[in-house]
């Protein structure tokens, strides 16, 4: 069994990168965001997170997903309009685009972003249930590793990741496996893992079809608070409603792909058609962004 995830950085050419995900599912990216981007990402974000507050924001009883997001794990979505800097570097940094189009493109043309969220992991919150982010799309659990790649994520450090503070754990090859189908007592297998040891800034990178979970923080003061940044092929509906959170405004500043990648611009699957249109026209030029 693998002990420790590959590790790779800026100095590594994509090829690599792409043969190690095809391999283990999962690549640690050292230095992704500068030490100046993480400071100024986690200012942006520190009045968010005290305004939201720990626990799941889901109040329709559903216990599980209230356990799954986590009792003492704050979650927040619309990063773009949180922080300026998320939305004009890391969101257009080149190699989120080539893992777009290297998981995606082949298979099922545009891609888009699943949602934008900011995962902080408190004390004493325990690890989550192992789970793969291919389970979104419950069809697609029983086509297995033959099936397409429905999703894939990354998640940035915005403080360390260790062992005690609830690192990011992952059972690399899983992705690999002929069985998609977990049981209750597969869930718990933490034991099966391992840590996403990361330093702030590094990025953890991992396909959809992995097994993986939000550790246990077994510490008493420390908070581990990273940002997820899932992709997924623009046929899906997102997670996160950007049309209506984002500010045209806001939207106009950015690049093109991120405009698209933020669903303001239209999205053209394998097939050819165009999906997310306005009056069989491209949505860009309705909002007059070209």
């Amino acid at each position: 069994m693998t002990t420790e995830l590959k590790r790779v950085d800026k100095n590594t050419d994509l090829q690599t990168i792409f043969d190690i995900l095809r391999k283990d599912g999962a690549v640690v990216y050292e230095g992704f965001a500068s030490p100046e981007q993480v400071k100024q990402m986690n200012l942006d974000f520190d009045q968010p997170i005290i305004d939201t507050g720990p626990g799941s924001k889901r109040g329709d009883g559903y216990e599980s997903i209230k356990e799954f997001h986590g009792y003492q794990t704050t979650r927040i979505n619309n990063l773009v309009t949180h922080s300026k800097l998320f939305r004009e570097e890391i969101l257009d940094h080149d190699l989120i685009h080539d893992l777009g189009e290297y998981y995606f493109r082949e298979e099922s043309g545009d891609w888009w972003l699943l949602a934008t969220q900011l995962i902080q992991i408190g004390p004493g919150n325990t690890a989550q249930r192992l789970h793969r982010d291919l389970e979104n799309f419950p069809p697609f659990i029983k086509m297995g590793k033959s099936g397409p790649c429905v999703a894939a994520n990354c998640m940035l450090a915005l403080t360390d990741f260790t062992e005690e503070n609830g690192a990011t754990r992952i059972i690399p090859g899983s992705h690999e496996w002929d069985n998609f189908v977990m049981s209750p007592e597969d869930r718990q297998k933490h034991e099966d893992t391992i840590p996403a040891l990361m330093k702030a800034g590094d990025m953890l990178i991992w396909d959809g079809k992995v097994i993986h979970s939000g550790g246990e923080n077994k510490t008493k003061d420390e908070y581990r608070r990273g940002i997820a940044i899932p992709l997924t092929p623009a046929y899906f509906t997102p997670e996160e409603s950007y049309a209506f959170s984002i500010d045209l405004e806001i939207v106009k500043t950015l690049p093109s792909r991120v405009q698209k990648m933020i669903g303001f611009r239209s999205v053209f699957p394998s097939t050819g058609s165009g999906l997310w249109q306005h009056n069989y026209d491209k949505l860009e030029k309705f909002l007059g962004l070209d």
